[in-house]
C-alpha cells in the first residue's frame, strides 16, 4: 500500500514499502517517500514534519524548501497515490479492454490482493478523508477527484455492456469498494476480493 514514487504499476494494486533510507532517490522523492511510509502507518495528523525530516534524513531547511508546510505535502502524498492507483487500474482494464465484466473481477481481485498485503490499513483516501472534514480543503479536493475518477471509469466499462443508468450503478460499484477495503482492514481480507467481485456482479445484474 505504501507506494513509492519511482515504482511503475504492476497488475495489481500493492506496492512494495518504499525505501525511505535509499539516499540515491532525489530529495523530494525522499521526502514523499518518508511521507508515504508513515501517513499511511501511523495517521496523517499524527505524524509530524519532524518525523518525517528524520526518516528522509533531511534538514528543516530543505524539507520546507521543497514543501512549504505539512499540508502540501499530505496534497503531494495524495496526488502520487491516485496517478499510481490510475495507471494500475487503467493497466488491469486494458488487459480486459472489450470484455467489462472479466475488467471487474480482474480490479475485486487486485483490490483483495492488497488487502492481503502485510500493514495495510484500508484506504488511503477514505483514511485521509477523516482526518481532514472541510469538504473544501485542497486535501479533500484530491479526495474527491480522485473518486470522481473511479466513478467515471466504472461509468465507462459499464456503458459498454449496456448497463442502465450506468453512473448510478458505477457510484453503488464506488460504495462496495469502499466497504471492501474497510472490511479488508478490520477482518479476515482474504475474502474481500472474491466478495467484492460477487457484489458487484448482484448489482451490475440486478440493475441491468
Amino acid at each position: 500500500m505504501t507506494q513509492p514514487v519511482t515504482h511503475a504499476p504492476a497488475d495489481s494494486l500493492p506496492a512494495p514499502t518504499p525505501a525511505v533510507s535509499d539516499r540515491a532517490l532525489p530529495v523530494r522523492d525522499r521526502i514523499l517517500n518518508a511521507a508515504t511510509a508513515l501517513f499511511y502507518a501511523e495517521g496523517i495528523r499524527a505524524v509530524s514534519a519532524d518525523k518525517i525530516i528524520q526518516a528522509a534524513g533531511i534538514t528543516k531547511v530543505t524539507f520546507y524548501r521543497y514543501f512549504p508546510s505539512k499540508d502540501d505535502l499530505v496534497v503531494a502524498y495524495l496526488e502520487n497515490r491516485a496517478a499510481w492507483e490510475r495507471a494500475g487500474i487503467s493497466h488491469v482494464l486494458a488487459r480486459a479492454a472489450n470484455h467489462p465484466s472479466i475488467a471487474l473481477g480482474l480490479v475485486a481481485r487486485a483490490l483483495g490482493d492488497e488487502a492481503c498485503v502485510p500493514g495495510f490499513r484500508g484506504c488511503a483516501f477514505l483514511n485521509a478523508g477523516a482526518e481532514y472534514p472541510d469538504p473544501e480543503h485542497p486535501v479533500r479536493v484530491v479526495i474527491d477527484e480522485h473518486r470522481r475518477w473511479g466513478i467515471r471509469t466504472a461509468r465507462e466499462a459499464l456503458e459498454k455492456i449496456g448497463v442502465p443508468d450506468a453512473e448510478s450503478v458505477a457510484e453503488e460499484l464506488m460504495m462496495l469498494r469502499d466497504g471492501a477495503m474497510i472490511s479488508g482492514y478490520v477482518s479476515d481480507p482474504s475474502t474481500v476480493g472474491q466478495n467484492l467481485f460477487k457484489a458487484g456482479r448482484a448489482v451490475i445484474q440486478y440493475r441491468g
